[in-house]
């Protein structure tokens, strides 16, 4: 099998949650980390599925990396090569199939509940899945490209999730560590502090219920996961 690309755009959002799960089961995975400068491939045929990390940054920032990266999830999915986006990646997918990228009405930083779809594309991903508290970090939110199923939504965000066939793109964080939310606590600290949104938690809120939640979240990503890679190519 070819690895799997992950790509990551800021050295504190890495693969997380995804690496043990990929790992666990002998899937070979590639860091492709454009935060430090790694060139962006220009055909997706050496692997067989690609992961969009997140990033503090937009979609329509003008950044050298953007263009390439979004012209190789177009080449993905001709390819039928599965594609996977989390926050910022569920964007950069949304924005390169025809959606597009705006600001949120309100920030949504911390534990948030979110609801399943009721519809047979979001049963396959999710399972019995009906709700479950997801982590958020994020702005803006994205369009559902045409073709797209929407999956998920919050009370804050209607467009948490779609996926088209074997693809999925998630607006919210299922691939959390204890370690990344205490580091992106650390690096994000100002601006939770400067926030008067009412779906920003404080620090200490975040860290008191991630004990409680964490477990909870990484078992839905185990089933995101799992469905996930039934599609991965060759």
């Amino acid at each position: 099998m070819n690895p799997i690309a992950i790509f990551r755009q800021a050295d504190t959002e890495g693969p997380g949650y995804l690496a043990k799960f990929l790992d666990e089961r002998q899937i070979p995975w590639q860091l492709i980390a454009i935060d430090v400068g790694d060139a962006v491939p220009q055909d997706a045929a050496a692997y067989s599925g690609l992961v969009f990390m997140g990033g503090p940054m937009s979609v329509n920032d003008d950044l050298q990396w953007i263009p390439p990266v979004l012209a190789l999830i177009r080449n993905a999915v001709t390819r039928d090569i599965p594609l996977l986006g989390h926050c910022l990646g569920g964007q950069l997918i949304s924005k390169a199939l025809g959606g597009s990228v705006s600001r949120n009405p309100v920030k949504e930083i911390g534990w948030g509940d979110v609801q399943v779809s009721d519809n047979d594309s979001a049963r396959a991903w999710f399972g019995e899945v009906r709700s479950f508290a997801a982590f958020h970090w994020h702005g803006e939110t994205f369009s559902l490209p045409q073709g797209a199923t929407h999956l998920l939504s919050s009370a804050y965000c209607v467009n948490q999730a779609y996926s088209i066939g074997k693809h999925l793109a998630l607006q919210c964080h299922v691939e959390m560590t204890a370690e990344m939310i205490a580091a992106w606590c650390a690096v994000g600290a100002s601006e939770i502090a400067a926030s008067s949104s009412p779906a920003v938690q404080s620090v200490s809120e975040m860290q008191q219920q991630m004990n409680g939640k964490l477990p909870r979240l990484n078992s839905v990503a185990d089933q995101l996961y799992s469905h996930w890679v039934k599609g991965l190519s060759a």
